[in-house]
């Protein structure tokens, strides 16, 4: 998956808005005002300097990212973010299909967590 199919996916999932608030080297995806991935566009303030690889945070249960972090090398605690409810994902490193259910589970997170009245819009 590249960066663009990256976007367009997330963009897709039904209320998602983009913005930067971190500047232009970062998009972060929000689904009503709250962030539930959070997009590398590459350089600026935000890269790594160890690795400057394509990524993606996302915003998963401690246990998940624990989960996940002991089966893929490409999924590292964020760099920039809460280690234990964010992950980076090295997205070009694992198969689409995962990265695709691993950001639908970090909307469907968000999701989960909104006003009742709002949440059934997202969560059927």
């Amino acid at each position: 998956m590249n960066i663009e199919e990256l976007r367009e996916y997330t963009l897709s999932l039904y209320g998602v808005t983009e913005d930067q608030p971190f500047g232009d080297d970062v998009l972060t995806f929000r689904l009503e005002g709250k962030i539930f991935a959070c997009l590398w566009l590459g350089g600026g303030s935000h890269d790594m300097k160890e690795s400057a690889e394509a990524r993606i945070a996302l915003k998963l249960s401690p246990e998940r990212n624990e989960e996940l972090r002991g089966q893929f090398s490409a999924v590292t605690p964020a760099w920039h973010w809460n280690k234990k409810h964010w992950s980076d994902v090295y997205y070009e490193q694992v198969n689409d299909a995962l990265v695709q259910e691993w950001l639908k589970e970090s909307y469907l997170l968000v999701a989960s967590k909104l006003p009742k009245a709002i949440r059934v819009k997202y969560i059927s």
